[in-house]
């Protein structure tokens, strides 16, 4: 684990509960934080949320923590914070789950760095993304 995410991980952990986002480390270096709150164990919503945070990762030079629930007792889980922006939790907003789409373009507008080049999870995406068209098609 690398000083700058485990110094971020041992921040969030020491926030004392409060409702709203987490007023730990919400940005590292100038650069907002990714945030997701997932049930123990994680479930249908939490999972999509990590996949989601997988496939920016594999675009976007964005530090990306997953907190378990009993370690965030500010927030109700599922949830998705940016920086301290709260873009989806559960029983509020999007009901806890969102869209590579929606994050991608809420990274893009803040302007988030680019990897110099992509990961292979997003060719992988492509091409389940194709498979799943070719069934729905009938082809």
């Amino acid at each position: 684990m690398k000083p700058i995410a485990y110094a971020l991980a041992l921040g969030l952990l020491a926030t004392p509960a409060f409702a709203g986002p987490p007023s730990g480390s919400t940005e590292i270096e100038g650069q907002k934080v990714l945030t997701m709150v997932v049930r123990e164990p994680p479930v249908l919503r939490c999972n999509n949320n990590m996949q989601v945070a997988a496939e920016l990762a594999n675009l976007y030079k964005i530090p990306i923590v997953v907190l378990p629930a009993s370690l965030a007792p500010w927030s109700k889980a599922p949830a998705v914070y940016y920086g301290e922006q709260v873009i989806a939790e559960d029983g509020g907003d999007f009901n806890g789950m969102v869209s590579f789409d929606q994050m991608q373009d809420i990274i893009e507008i803040e302007g988030a760095p680019k990897q110099d080049r992509g990961g292979r999870l997003i060719e992988v995406k492509t091409e389940l993304d194709a498979l799943k068209a070719a069934i729905k098609g009938g082809n």
